[in-house]
């Protein structure tokens, strides 16, 4: 990512937008938030085990920062392409492997039964360190018994392509796995284990973030029941027999197990939008946070954003001119079946926040967006988001591109690459989920 210096807001707003986005991410990158929730080293040994897309940073923050002297073994999966350079003069203890995203693999299949193998036989005098990160449940993937790899990957995909929440999915995935919901904690026992968590779900729940893997579960098999059938989405008939039944629950809350277990969020979205903000009121813009934990449909929630946006704009209310309006949270997208033989679109959340944006501001003056993953991959394309300028629907326009047709395909990537306003920052190795920031001048 680019050197952290400011723009001006009123003579490029875009370099402006994109400083509070990399002002956003570098807070919540690991190594400048683990020492403090690091425990002591054990009698015994220190096993670190994890998944999710900050995986690899995870482990060198904690490799950098544990003593030298202190035995430290482990491994952790993340997404392919997403492990940084070690940090210099960093030893290499703990073994970092990559797997697919959001679609499980076979790669991600073999981590998860190697660290569910490595949990087991462990003592009371052991320490595990879990470092668990947005991605896990896809990455962290071991179907429960009966359930091939194949099926799981289907239903994942049906997922993805619901609209379902983050906690919805979830709920499926956790009830469908070996080693999710809670289930990891139990094959460490009786070890201690202690919990390092970069959130990336509204609400900071640590049984919703990567599912789960070392926290007690509330949720139920009916309730997974529930989400399957509300989507529409189908199980192998042996599985939902099981789900029906009960036979697949998951370790619940006041369990004893889980007993001296300590989770500890060291990142969270609403830090990331609080340092935003305040590089805005540095810049002399004033700031305003909406909420860190907005949910729906993105092009859905793009409309309030810029129904907001033009009240400021036009009316100075309820907002003064300048100002930043930031949000985050974890929007979706119901990808729309195409015709058969019709091409799918590309894009993430973000982008298609961005396209539904575009469309309600009609052009609005003096308005200026971004939207971004603080992974900086949105969805599965090579760009972190996309910027919106005033004149994003003309310049659109004469390239015969109508905002309203890529927005019916949900074909943000190619409506935005067209306009050379693909925000592109490649892996950012940390992830708090969306970030968007509206500048009205």
């Amino acid at each position: 990512m680019a050197a952290m210096t400011a723009s001006d807001p009123a003579t490029q707003p875009r370099q402006f937008l994109e400083h509070l986005y990399r002002t956003a991410v570098q807070r919540a990158l690991p190594l400048h938030n683990t020492a403090a929730w690091l425990p002591p080293p054990p009698k015994g040994r220190t096993l670190v085990l994890g998944a999710g897309k900050a995986g690899g940073s995870m482990v060198h923050a904690v490799e950098a920062l544990w003593p030298a002297d202190a035995p430290l073994s482990g491994l952790v999966v993340t997404r392919y392409g997403h492990v940084p350079p070690r940090p210099h003069g960093v030893r290499p203890r703990i073994e970092i492997v990559e797997a697919a995203h959001p679609v499980p693999d076979e790669a991600g299949l073999h981590a998860a039964q190697r660290i569910l193998a490595l949990a087991h036989g462990l003592t009371a005098d052991d320490l595990v360190l879990c470092l668990i990160s947005g991605g896990g449940s896809a990455l962290l993937t071991l179907p429960a018994e009966g359930l091939t790899l194949a099926a799981k990957q289907e239903i994942n995909r049906a997922l993805l392509d619901s609209g379902a929440g983050i906690a919805e999915m979830n709920c499926v995935r956790k009830h469908l796995s070996r080693i999710k919901g809670g289930r990891l904690a139990a094959a460490c026992a009786p070890a201690q284990v202690v919990t390092l968590t970069i959130s990336d779900v509204p609400g900071d729940d640590p049984s919703t973030i990567a599912s789960g893997p070392t926290v007690p579960d509330a949720s139920s098999c009916a309730d997974a029941v529930a989400i399957l059938s509300r989507y529409g989405i189908e199980v192998p008939g042996a599985i939902m027999s099981l789900l029906e039944q009960g036979a697949l629950e998951t370790p619940k809350p006041g369990d004893p197990l889980f007993d001296g277990h300590q989770v500890h969020l060291i990142a969270t979205p609403q830090q990331s939008l609080d340092a935003a903000a305040a590089a805005a009121r540095t810049a002399g813009v004033q700031a305003h946070v909406l909420s860190d934990a907005m949910e729906g449909e993105s092009r859905e929630v793009a409309k309030v954003h810029a129904a907001l946006a033009c009240s400021v704009a036009r009316r100075g209310e309820p907002f003064a001119r300048p100002c930043v309006i930031l949000s985050g949270g974890e929007t979706t997208v119901t990808v729309k079946k195409q015709a058969e033989g019709g091409a799918r679109g590309k894009g993430g959340r973000a982008g298609e926040f961005c396209l539904g944006l575009a469309q309600a501001l009609q052009g609005q003056a003096k308005v200026w967006a971004l939207a971004a993953d603080t992974d900086g991959i949105d969805g599965v394309e090579d760009n972190a988001g996309a910027v919106v300028a005033p004149d994003t629907l003309a310049r659109a326009a004469a390239l015969g591109m109508k905002a309203a047709s890529f927005l019916d395909r949900n074909d943000s990537y190619n409506y935005f690459s067209a306009l050379g306003d693909l925000v592109v920052t490649g892996p950012t190795h940390t992830n708090v989920n969306d970030f968007r920031a509206i500048l009205v001048l």
